[in-house]
């Protein structure tokens, strides 16, 4: 096709078009927020390292967190809250040590926070 043969709004209307179709096939995720960036970065140094990697060679391999607020219920079977998120990651649960006095209240947020994203 010859766009020269095609008049200024002609040319527009397919400009227009190919950009649509361009940006249905591009799926952006959005971007965190400083409090969710936080968490995902003490997500990354605290939790990843069992929770998705396993690069501890666990036998046992924790649960996964991705999605985690998607469901009613905590892996354990506990309903899905901030508390008892908070409370598994503090006192720890099953074979999860506590991690007391290693997250401030305001880290604490930022991990919930990010863990509400479902770790995107």
């Amino acid at each position: 096709m010859d766009l020269r043969a095609l008049s200024p709004a002609g040319r527009f209307v397919l400009f227009a078009a190919s950009l649509a179709v361009g940006l249905a096939g591009c799926h952006s995720a959005q971007r965190l927020t400083p409090e969710q960036a936080e968490g995902k970065h003490l997500y990354d140094v605290r939790c990843a390292h069992c929770h998705e990697d396993n690069d501890l060679a666990l036998k046992k391999v924790p649960p996964n967190l991705r999605g985690l607020f998607e469901h009613k219920a905590l892996p354990s079977g506990i309903p899905a809250s901030d508390a008892a998120v908070a409370a598994n990651v503090l006192n720890g649960r099953g074979l999860m040590p506590g991690f007391a006095g290693r997250f401030t209240n305001e880290q604490m947020a930022a991990l919930l926070a990010y863990l509400h994203t479902g770790l995107r």
